[in-house]
Formats: structure tokens, sequence, C-alpha cells
């Protein structure tokens, strides 16, 4: 699968069943390793801008594209390049805003958490660690925390849209949306090991209900005041 490709086919499904606003929270494009920078330095790669770009031109042109971004600059060019892209093929857009909540700001340690990283051998299992509340929460703050800040984010912007057909793309980084879809849409890394570049959580409302779907699963009613899927 391409990167990016699932995103847009979700966005197109979400809007086909006449949603006005959609918040988008995803994964910025495909980035370097250089190993001489801070990992938060390392930029995209000319594929990533070029994925960037074609997913924006992909998006529906009837939506407006509102880009906010975490403080990175891979993340905001990312948004910017996706903005670009349907600004191109005749689509309407603001300009990218930088948010902080959309940053690694669960991360209170980074040194620490990249020598837990390197204990655990992976992201991955040192984010099951976490989840698992097996992580000092002087290197990392509750998952539970985090994903109730990122939560109300979501829900602020869901609910301070027009009522023109919008699209808030929400660009953070793979740490972000491995907390969500654990902490909200309890899809783990044991069903869905990997979040690939440019996927992401599609939130919606319905009803005065709020929804979110990633490409794994259908929708699911939440509650974003507090981290836990409704049953």
């Amino acid at each position: 699968m391409i990167p990016g490709n699932s995103t847009i086919e979700l966005v197109k499904e979400i809007s086909e069943k006449g949603t006005n606003h959609i918040v988008l929270l995803m994964r910025h494009s495909a980035r370097e390793y250089a190993p001489d920078k801070h990992d938060l330095l390392n930029p995209l790669t000319d594929e990533g801008r070029t994925l960037a770009k074609k997913l924006g031109a992909a998006l529906p042109k009837h939506l407006k594209v509102r880009g906010y971004s975490s403080p990175p600059e891979r993340c905001i060019e990312t948004s910017e390049l996706i903005i670009e892209g349907h600004k191109s093929e005749g689509g309407e857009c603001t300009r990218t805003r930088v948010i902080e909540a959309l940053g690694v700001f669960y991360v209170l340690d980074q040194m620490k958490m990249y020598m837990a990283m390197q204990e655990c051998e992976g992201m991955v299992p040192l984010l099951n660690k976490w989840f698992d509340g097996e992580v000092p929460e002087d290197i990392m703050m509750s998952p539970d925390i985090a994903s109730r800040i990122l939560g109300r984010l979501v829900r602020q912007k869901l609910l301070s849209g027009s009522d023109d057909p919008q699209l808030d793309i929400l660009v953070s980084h793979d740490f972000t949306l491995y907390t969500i879809k654990n902490r909200l849409l309890n899809q783990t890394t044991d069903k869905y090991p990997s979040v690939e570049y440019l996927d992401g959580i599609a939130f919606f409302l319905r009803d005065e209900k709020i929804f979110a779907q990633s490409h794994h699963e259908g929708e699911q009613e939440i509650d974003l005041e507090i981290p836990y899927l409704i049953t």
C-alpha cells in the first residue's frame, strides 16, 4: 500500500456519508533517519514531500482544509504540502498553525526515553510497557493523561468548525497515533503492530455524538472527555 492511500480512502468514505466536518489526526510523511541528528530534527525525504502533496491533491475538493501540526519541521512541512496539493487542484484551505499538544509532550525526559527504548529493543515494545503502566512517570506521563489531552484537542476542533464542509488535518507522530489507537479505539499493537507514514484516525460528529474510525476497522462511538471506548 502506498503511504497515504488508506487515509485518502478513509476521508472519502466518511465524507461520502454526508459528514460535514472531519478532524484527521495523522502521522507525518516519510522522513530521514540521520544518526548524527536529534531525532526530532530529521526532515522529510524527497519521497515524503511528494507523498504528502499527492495526498492533498487527492482529498475531496468540497472540503476546506485547515492545517495544524506538531512543532518539528517534518510535521509542519507535511501539513503545508498537503495544503499545497489540495489548493493546486482547486481546493480551499488555510495556512498551517503549530500546536504544541500535537508534539511529543508526553515524553518528559527524551534521553531516558531513548535509553528505555534501547533496553526494550524497539519502540513498540517500549509503547507496550508504557500502556501497561511499566514506564516510570519521570520518563513518560501516564498514557491515560496523554490521550485525554489529545482527545480534548480533537473535541475542541470538532466543536469549533463552521457550517461549511471542512477537514482539519492534525499532523503528529507515530507515538501519538499508537496512543490514541490503544486508549480510544482498543486497537492494540498485537492486532495492528505498525503506524505507517501518513496513516490517520478520523473523528466526526453524528447526531451530537462523536465517532472515530481508522483504516483498520469501522467507526466507533467515543467519549473524548475520558479516554475510553463506549461499550
